[in-house]
C-alpha cells in the first residue's frame, strides 16, 4: 500500500498507511463473514497483486447509496510490484476473480470505480470485459463506473478461489 505506484491510485502520498492502520483495516477482510472479501492474487505461487470484493449497496459512508440490487458487487485491485505493470497480469487477476463472483448466481453485476485519470485501471478492466457506464463523484473523487452485467460475455478465465 505504501509503493508509489499503488498509493498514486489508492488515496494518495498523504494516506500512505502505517502498519497497524493496515492491519486494522484488512485483517478483519479475510473472515468469511466480512462485508469485504480481501484476496491475494498469486502467480506460479507468488503473491503479485491485492484484490477484494463487496457488495455495492451494503457500503455506507457516502459510497454507492442509490444502490438497490443486493447482487451488484464492487472490486478494486492493485498488482504488487511497479515492475509488473503493462503485462497483463491485472487483466488476467480481474478476469480470475469475475469468474469466482459470478459462480454465485446472486450476483448481478460487477463493478469498478477507476480513476477517470487511471488509464491503466481502465484498460485492465475493458480487456476483462468490463464497459465504462458513465463518471461518477466517489467519497475518494471522481472515478468512471465501469460494469461487467451477468448477461455479457465474461473474458475468459481459469476460476481460482482466494
Amino acid at each position: 500500500l505504501n509503493r508509489p505506484h499503488v498509493l498514486q491510485w489508492w488515496g494518495g502520498v498523504d494516506a500512505a498507511p502505517d502498519l497497524e492502520a493496515t492491519r486494522r483495516k484488512y485483517l478483519p477482510r479475510i473472515d468469511e463473514t466480512s462485508a469485504v472479501q480481501a484476496c491475494l492474487a498469486l502467480l506460479a505461487g507468488q503473491p503479485i497483486g491485492f484484490i477484494q470484493s463487496y457488495v455495492a449497496m451494503d457500503c455506507g459512508d457516502g459510497w454507492w447509496e442509490h444502490e438497490a440490487d443486493p447482487g451488484v458487487h464492487g472490486i478494486d485491485l492493485f498488482l504488487c510490484e511497479g515492475d509488473k505493470l503493462g503485462r497483463g497480469l491485472g487483466s488476467r487477476m480481474v478476469s480470475a476473480f469475475v469468474v469466482v463472483l459470478m459462480a454465485d448466481p446472486h450476483v448481478t453485476r460487477i463493478q469498478a470505480d477507476p480513476d477517470p485519470a487511471n488509464a491503466r485501471a481502465i484498460r485492465c478492466y475493458e480487456k476483462a470485459g468490463f464497459r465504462a457506464l458513465r463518471r461518477v463523484v466517489t467519497p475518494d473523487g471522481p472515478a468512471l463506473l465501469m460494469v461487467l452485467e451477468r448477461a455479457e460475455p465474461m473474458a475468459d478465465a481459469a476460476a481460482a478461489p482466494c
